[in-house]
């Protein structure tokens, strides 16, 4: 198993970088279930934070993209339940996609509840308002 930096994923998904973006896709497309590519919680949140905010892909494409990660057999998502669950979240609210994996991680780590400055967090994501 080898790790995947998020610069390797967003060349990869936009093909934007004729230096770069083959050589993502050969590294990618030659990952097997035996041998798969890793991604980390912190590398999906920078992925979907690079794909909005610099490729302005829409919440769908950007689901889709993570859609497509998840099933991959070939790749390995830490905490892909988790992971899952806030794609959902995220697909069926106005929420931000980090603070839906921050709120399900805590709650599926056994928290009470996630404390929180942001209105739109308490409002999509179920957290609690430090007053």
């Amino acid at each position: 198993m080898i790790g995947l930096d998020t610069n390797v994923l967003v060349r990869y998904v936009a093909q934007d970088d004729a230096k770069q973006s083959p050589k993502a896709t050969r590294l990618i497309e030659s990952l097997t279930a035996d041998a798969p590519g890793y991604v980390g919680e912190v590398s999906v949140v920078e992925l979907v934070w690079v794909l909005a905010g610099c490729y302005a892909l829409t919440k769908e494409e950007i689901c889709e993209v993570l859609e497509t990660l998840l099933r991959t057999k070939e790749i390995v998502v830490a905490n892909a339940d988790i992971v899952w669950k806030a794609v959902r979240q995220f697909k069926a609210s106005k929420a931000d996609f980090a603070d839906c994996l921050i709120g399900i991680s805590a709650k599926e780590a056994g928290c009470n509840y996630t404390a929180t400055f942001d209105r739109d967090a308490v409002k999509y994501c179920g957290m609690k308002l430090i007053e």
